[in-house]
């Protein structure tokens, strides 16, 4: 049976956590999972690869192995663990963009939290001198690898939406702000007769014509650039909102609804893909990530993680009913609104 840590011990592990996140961020960043996908290697063959100092590498691999990411051999040698395949690029449970997302250019934002704290403000724009979606137009390689960290976790998302929620019902399904098309292109392959309309910031469609295309949808989805404040597209009969809502403030949010309001018809639905924010904080993992999401909105957009009754709310704003909400294997819910 596992001792229980005192608490200054607790405390000291949890105020030190960012050693094991930035240490994950370094060797992704170097691709060493990938040199060790083959073969186990030594830190001398591992830096020689990456280019980096053999000892200072051995150092960083050493404090991984603690956290279980690697496992190093009698002979000196490290390995994958379950955990460390995940930071391979390729891995089918890849991480690796995730890895860069959340030890880099997320967690520097992160530093200055007290600037959120203190003005309400995301930090975000503090540190890096402009919002989070100016900061992606105008730097490619970190829009891109946004958007295959965000892929890994929206092809979980949308096989666990699936397995819940019927899309059959529908003809045409209207992914607003769908990013790369993942989850719309998931919800198409369940049934041959859907179609699709992913519609995104101009910036973006280039992006997203190119992962339709490569994933053999186009001639059964089309991609609509635009502006969802202002309009989206009509002629769905399902408009899906993935991780959208909660990029923003309450009115900001209802703009994104009112304008889904005007372009749907009567009868059909709105889908909003997000977690919800539990009545009550205790110590479980569904707690941690739910708060620990809702501060990330903070930092970053202004926005935030919502409870059902606000999710209520927003919606009766917006001239919508909350007809249902269905949890999800992948801590996500299927929050279903009706145009009133």
């Amino acid at each position: 049976m596992s001792q229980e840590l005192p608490p200054p011990v607790t405390l000291f592990r949890l105020v030190t956590g960012y050693y094991i996140s930035r240490a994950i961020h370094v060797v992704a960043k170097l691709g060493i999972a990938d040199l060790l996908s083959q073969t186990p290697r030594n830190c001398e063959e591992l830096a020689s690869a990456a280019s980096v100092h053999a000892a200072s590498l051995r150092r960083v691999m050493r404090l991984l192995v603690s956290a279980g990411v690697f496992a190093e051999d009698e002979d000196g040698t490290f390995k994958l663990t379950a955990i460390g395949e995940c930071l391979r690029a390729e891995a089918p449970t890849s991480m690796h963009a995730t890895a860069l997302l959340f030890g880099g250019m997320a967690q520097d934002a992160w530093g200055d939290l007290l600037h959120s704290v203190r003005t309400g403000e995301p930090a975000f724009e503090k540190v890096f001198g402009m919002d989070t979606f100016a900061y992606m137009a105008r730097h490619p390689e970190e829009a891109a690898n946004f958007d295959r960290a965000m892929g890994s976790f929206t092809r979980q998302i949308g096989v666990a939406v699936a397995s819940v929620y019927s899309f059959s019902q529908f003809n045409i399904i209207v992914d607003v702000g769908g990013g790369n098309g993942t989850l719309l292109a998931t919800i198409l392959r369940t049934d041959p007769r859907l179609r699709g309309i992913l519609f995104e910031q101009p910036a973006v469609i280039e992006r997203a014509k190119t992962e339709i295309r490569r994933l053999g949808l186009d001639d059964r989805c089309d991609v609509i650039g635009g502006d969802f404040f202002r309009q989206v597209p009509t002629g769905g009969d399902c408009y899906v909102l993935k991780h959208v809502i909660h990029d923003w403030d309450d009115e900001r949010a209802i703009e994104i609804l009112r304008s889904c309001h005007g372009a749907m018809h009567t009868g059909a639905r709105l889908v909003i893909l997000e977690g919800l924010y539990p009545p009550r904080v205790d110590t479980s993992d569904a707690s941690l990530g739910a708060t620990s999401n809702d501060v990330n909105m903070l930092i970053c957009t202004g926005g935030r993680q919502r409870t059902e009754a606000e999710f209520r709310g927003l919606l009766a704003a917006s001239s919508f009913r909350l007809a249902t909400i269905i949890p999800t294997p992948a801590r996500i819910s299927v929050i279903e609104g009706i145009r009133i």
